[in-house]
């Protein structure tokens, strides 16, 4: 099922933290990506479905600079095919020594509409990237050419990025802090009870700052809890 317009706006306003709890209590406890940060986090959230790139371990005479005259070549081709509003993934081996793109493929996924960008490996061109208009995750900066240590072999199918397993349509969430990965078939649900315990989350902080402890608040075991929320639900709109 495409991932709604309703489902893209909830998981915009929401944190992976919060969206880790809500896979964590349905027993997903792998669904962050590790060692992945944002070159510059702009304040909002990059959400979309996966669109997949895989590398594997160059091979030196079969990886030369030429293969890139090719015009199906699997990282150019992506490049072109991925579709707007979907997050470019890439399997780069958790091996950050090669870039797995740089600034001018980052620019054309930007121009093309695509959603954000994230690799467990690094991009050449980082401070471009970091100015672009267009979410991107990476472990590290890396100068040298993709080739030299990787080689383009699939795409959109079953990756590994950072040790979390993505399919292709799963959902795709970056904040300030990295990147997780939804199944795509609960989607709808994490969201929604994500933007439940961000409401819950926001009330408790307020209550924490006003003093109050977290005894009773936080798990919300104390019936008072319970019925000050409300009444915060009803006076925020939330």
């Amino acid at each position: 099922m495409a991932l709604s317009d309703k489902v893209r706006d909830q998981l915009a306003k929401v944190s992976c933290a919060t969206l880790c709890t809500a896979l964590f209590k349905r027993g997903l406890r792998n669904q962050f990506i590790q060692d992945v940060l944002p070159l510059k986090f702009k304040g909002k959230n990059m959400v979309g479905e996966a669109y997949t790139l895989r590398y594997i371990p160059a091979r030196e005479d079969l990886n030369p600079i030429t293969v890139f005259q090719d015009r199906a070549h699997p990282q150019r081709k992506a490049v072109e095919e991925c579709p707007p509003g979907a997050v470019f993934v890439i399997d780069s081996r958790k091996d950050p020594r090669a870039a797995s793109a740089g600034s001018i493929l980052v620019t054309r996924l930007m121009v093309r509409g695509v959603a954000g960008i994230v690799s467990d490996g690094g991009f050449r061109d980082s401070p471009e990237i970091a100015e672009l208009d267009i979410p991107a995750y990476h472990a590290r900066p890396s100068a040298p050419t993709n080739l030299t240590r990787h080689q383009a072999v699939d795409i959109n199918v079953p990756i590994g990025c950072g040790d979390v397993p993505v399919w292709p349509g799963d959902v795709v969430v970056g904040d300030g802090e990295g990147v997780v990965v939804i199944p795509a078939a609960m989607a709808d649900e994490i969201a929604a009870e994500a933007v439940e315990m961000t409401a819950f989350e926001d009330f408790v902080t307020e209550e924490v700052r006003h003093g109050r402890s977290i005894l009773g608040l936080y798990p919300a075991t104390d019936e008072k809890t319970k019925t000050d929320f409300a009444v915060w639900r009803k006076a925020k709109g939330r």
